[in-house]
């Protein structure tokens, strides 16, 4: 797969920056736990030039079980977005994306987008923006229509905000969007390989959170996921 992407200024450095920051925190003792897309979504492919989504990783120091508090407090502007967690069962090939795929699940991941993204090699080395993820059950799919039959219903403090079944409309199509990563992070030596989650990006525009609230993320009909800020 070859990727125009990495033809825009700062991609390329930005990810092996964000790879260098990775390393650094795998030596304090953090375990790996896979990667996650973000600014997916039309308007921000347009707004940087992409073709696809931009990536940044993912370990258990900012993993939290379902239905635990995680302060948000000293945060800039923090969001809350609810994300298909892909579970990966073989090296991803970028052409051929979708074979890897063995089962998916509810994640949310909550992101302190603390300043406008305007320089991409910037976000890309600051992780884009990720601050915590908590991740549902998983449930064996097909590899040709991972969000088939899915749908998905959002509420924050008990009040629905969201119900669609078209999961791919802000993020893309989600196996095209698996292979792209698979390429971006194998321009710079790494992969997507079994046993890693890849959160694929926000199925809704993030949801601004402030302490106290909790958001919930059903994604029927497998499981739910909460967490409160």
């Amino acid at each position: 797969m070859i990727l125009p992407d990495l033809e825009i200024p700062g991609v390329r450095r930005g990810i092996e920056q964000m790879l260098e920051r990775r390393s650094e925190v795998l030596v304090t003792g953090a375990k790996p736990i896979g990667w996650k897309l973000a600014f997916g979504a039309p308007a921000w492919l347009g707004k940087f030039g992409l073709t696809g989504p931009l990536v940044g990783f993912l370990t258990d120091a900012t993993r939290y079980p379902s239905g635990a508090t995680v302060s948000c407090e000293g945060w800039s502007n923090p969001v809350a977005e609810p994300e298909i967690a892909v579970h990966i069962g073989e090296v991803v090939d970028p052409n051929d994306a979708g074979v890897a795929i063995a089962a998916v699940g509810p994640a949310i991941e909550l992101a302190d987008v603390h300043s406008p993204p305007e320089d991409i090699q910037e976000v890309l080395a600051g992780n884009v923006f990720h601050r915590a993820l908590v991740l549902g059950e998983a449930a064996p799919t097909g590899a040709g229509g991972i969000s088939a039959g899915l749908s998905a219903r959002v509420s924050c403090d008990g009040a629905e905000v969201a119900d669609t079944t078209d999961l791919e409309a802000l993020t893309g199509g989600l196996v095209a969007i698996l292979g792209h990563a698979a390429a971006l992070l194998g321009s710079a030596g790494e992969a997507i390989r079994p046993g890693d989650v890849v959160i694929m990006g926000s199925v809704i525009p993030p949801l601004p959170v402030r302490s106290g609230q909790q958001v919930s993320f059903e994604l029927r009909p497998i499981s739910a996921v909460s967490v409160t800020a």
